[in-house]
């Protein structure tokens, strides 16, 4: 399927780009901080807001160790479980997040980490799952997730083209075909030279769905060059502030960050047009002053054969354009035309 809709959002070629704030765990545990969130996402005029939806005991071993990054973000005796604890939301909390966002007219979405965390999203109502690029290569909770029929998108990061082809094949035989791949770099932050945005258009082809970007670079300009090629989805983190602890705090975008980015992707999405290489009405006045015409190079007597040299190419461009110079050459003058006159064919013969 080349568009797939969202909870009334048409996300594919020519529709406009579906933007995600991803608040994820940037909420560190407190209910009120998400609900701080969900007013910075609709301040900035975000189409959704994502949240995380796990039991962490039912994802992370007590082996785990954290990723890099969240060692250098947090607590480097804690373990990735006890950090995972620390940042989880009760399914309580979640009733109250999603009722506020329906209140404030943003879309939630959550991503789910366990069946039992799928399985409540799907009982609270969102129309659409996100999954993690973590879990790419987990079939049994893809079918999972899956076989409820609703629409899907799928962050790609960490994956192979064929990892990615086997984990539709997965979705596929659960006989849900109304997917959504997002290019991602799973890490925090991402290094530009590492973000390889043609790989796009290398999914579009091979797969034929929509294909948009999850984005961990700093700032926000790779996130507006992939609109620019063609991104139908943008995801992006955000905070309330960037120096409080947390794993993803620091590679998040701030609240007028976010609201720069969304008016980015808007002008970004409208300057890429229609496609036809024409005038467009804005152009014509300039087009008057600064092209140019054919007109009197001296004056020029009654019955005078012209040359070359009788014609000048002069601004404005409101007369006779210059590539006629080579027709007017050998036509006789039917009166009197002073230098400087723009020619037109009624004054030859």
């Amino acid at each position: 399927m080349d568009t797939i809709e969202i909870a009334g959002h048409l996300i594919g070629n020519n529709h406009p780009c579906f933007i995600i704030a991803e608040a994820g765990v940037n909420h560190n545990g407190h209910l009120k901080m998400a609900l701080q969130l969900v007013d910075a996402a609709v301040a900035a005029k975000a189409d959704a807001i994502k949240f995380q939806t796990f039991k962490a005991e039912e994802v992370i071993s007590f082996a785990a160790p954290k990723a890099i990054y969240q060692q250098r973000t947090t607590d480097a005796g804690e373990s990735q479980l006890e950090m995972a604890r620390n940042l989880q939301l009760s399914y309580e909390q979640f009733h109250e997040i999603k009722a506020y966002c329906d209140k404030n007219g943003i879309l939630f979405l959550s991503t789910p980490f366990d069946n039992d965390s799928a399985d409540f999203l799907d009982k609270l109502g969102v129309p659409a799952f996100k999954i993690s690029s973590g879990e790419v290569t987990n079939y049994p909770f893809l079918k999972h997730i899956a076989s409820k029929g609703k629409s899907l998108i799928l962050s790609t990061g960490m994956s192979y083209l064929g990892e990615v082809e086997q984990a539709l094949r997965v979705i596929y035989v659960a006989d849900n075909r109304k997917v959504i791949l997002l290019h991602c770099v799973s890490n925090y932050p991402a290094d530009p030279a590492d973000t390889n945005l043609r790989a796009m258009q290398t999914m579009v082809t091979a797969f034929g769905v929509p294909v948009g970007y999850s984005d961990h670079t700093l700032g926000i300009e790779v996130a507006l060059a992939a609109v620019a090629l063609g991104a139908c989805v943008v995801e992006k983190h955000f905070t309330l502030d960037r120096t409080l602890p947390g794993p993803d705090h620091g590679s998040s975008l701030e609240p007028n960050e976010l609201s720069a980015l969304v008016k980015g992707i808007r002008t970004v999405e409208v300057a890429l047009g229609h496609g036809r290489k024409e005038p467009t009405v804005s152009e014509a006045n300039t087009a008057a002053v600064a092209r140019r015409s054919l007109v009197a190079a001296c004056d020029i007597p009654l019955m005078t054969v012209l040359t070359e040299q009788h014609i000048a190419i002069k601004r404005p461009g409101t007369g006779l354009p210059p590539s006629m110079r080579e027709y007017l050459v050998g036509k006789k003058s039917r009166t009197f035309v002073p230098a400087d006159t723009p020619l037109s064919l009624e004054l030859f013969e």
